[in-house]
């Protein structure tokens, strides 16, 4: 069931949110961020933020925002994350399929990633099976806590038919 996150949600994730940053292998967040600073940055300063739940256990979450304003509002952003127990299981793909069809309701006509780190490759594949094109490469972007500097791809999708 995916629906919108609420601050229990979140502080019952807070552990997976915080693993995954502190790896800097995904996201470009303060890997020592406080809980209550990654909160405002995923619930609050997005639009909207959700959850996947299972037997009343939080699995994943995703935030959707615009991309920028004015003239190009009509582009949106979307984060995902996933508990590394979860993982494999489509909720990935499932969360992706709902922020689309939430991003079309919210008037948004396009979807972009700006910072797919280059090594994770699952995410890369999932995002070219859903519709997205790599539509722009930024060479050392990203300073992977295990690899050093590597590339991170800018991804968009037309959401509109």
């Amino acid at each position: 069931m995916i629906r919108e996150i609420t601050k229990l949600d979140f502080e019952s994730f807070w552990s997976t949110f915080s693993m995954v940053i502190q790896a800097q292998e995904t996201y470009a967040f303060e890997p020592n961020m406080t809980q209550e600073d990654a909160y405002f940055l995923w619930c609050e300063m997005p639009l909207k933020a959700y959850v996947f739940v299972e037997n009343d256990v939080v699995l994943g979450t995703y935030y959707i925002k615009p991309n920028a304003m004015g003239p190009s509002g009509h582009i949106c952003n979307c984060g995902y994350m996933v508990s590394s127990e979860a993982r494999g299981k489509g909720i990935a793909r499932l969360m992706c399929e709902h922020s689309q069809k939430k991003a079309v309701e919210f008037g948004f006509d396009a979807m972009q990633f700006n910072s797919v780190v280059s090594t994770n490759k699952v995410a890369v594949k999932l995002w070219e099976k859903l519709g997205f094109s790599i539509i722009g490469t930024i060479p050392k972007a990203y300073n992977h806590g295990q690899l050093g500097l590597v590339d991170s791809y800018i991804m968009y999708k037309w959401l509109r038919t």
